[in-house]
This record gives C-alpha cells, sequence and structure tokens, in this order.
C-alpha cells in the first residue's frame, strides 16, 4: 500500500518562498512519477509540476503559470519528494496535494495518478 504524507504548507506573504515536502512510503521512490497538484476552493484541481524520478537526471516538467518559479527535486534516500516555491504570489493560494503514478510518463492530469496525499494548505497573502 502506498501512503503519501505531505507537509511544509502555511501562511507567507508574497514574495516569499516555502518547501512542501512529500513522503513516500510502501514502495522505493524510484518506482514512480511524482505530481503535485493545488485545488483552490470552488476550482478544478490543477496541474503544478511532475518528475518521472525513473528518468535519471529529469528536471522536472511544469504548469506554465509556475515555470521558473517551482522547482521538483527529491531525495531517494529519505524517499521523498519536495516543492521548493518561490515568488509565491496570492494566486498561488490552494491545498497542495503530491500524487504518485506506477505508468511512467510525463502525467498531466488527476487521472494519471493513482495514489494521493490528503493535502497541504498554502496561503499567500498580498
Amino acid at each position: 500500500q502506498v501512503q503519501l504524507v505531505e507537509s511544509g504548507g502555511g501562511l507567507v506573504q508574497a514574495g516569499g518562498s516555502l518547501r512542501l515536502s512529500c513522503a513516500v512510503s510502501g514502495r522505493g521512490l524510484s518506482n514512480y512519477v511524482m505530481g503535485w497538484f493545488r485545488q483552490d476552493s470552488g476550482k478544478e484541481r490543477e496541474f503544478v509540476g511532475g518528475i518521472v524520478i525513473p528518468w535519471s537526471g529529469s528536471p522536472g516538467f511544469y504548469a506554465d503559470s509556475v515555470k521558473g518559479r517551482f522547482t521538483i527535486s527529491r531525495d531517494n534516500v529519505k524517499n521523498t519528494v519536495y516543492l521548493q516555491m518561490t515568488s509565491l504570489k496570492p494566486e498561488d493560494t490552494a491545498v497542495y496535494y503530491c500524487a504518485a503514478s506506477l505508468t511512467i510518463r510525463a502525467g498531466r492530469t488527476p487521472r494519471d495518478y493513482g495514489y494521493w496525499g490528503q493535502g497541504t494548505q498554502v496561503t499567500v497573502s498580498s
């Protein structure tokens, strides 16, 4: 059974930074495609970025709205994926979810991922 646990959300001022963590248990991190999504109240779940762990050296793939500001990294020893968020804007406010897939492709929709964490709230004040 795969379990994903996010942490690191909080309240930050516009222009600030936060780093979210996603701890993966159940199987080794190297088996997965990992994705980050976000969902604000009343809106659909939105793709943020992803990384194909088995593609060694993969830099990740990102939504245009966060490209250049957000970076995904991983620590295979800790079985943890990170989402470093910089230059945060009020429109980045949402619940952020970590997701995992065993299908090796650069998925950008929620349907591409079969495992989900519980989410962590990020609030960016203006």
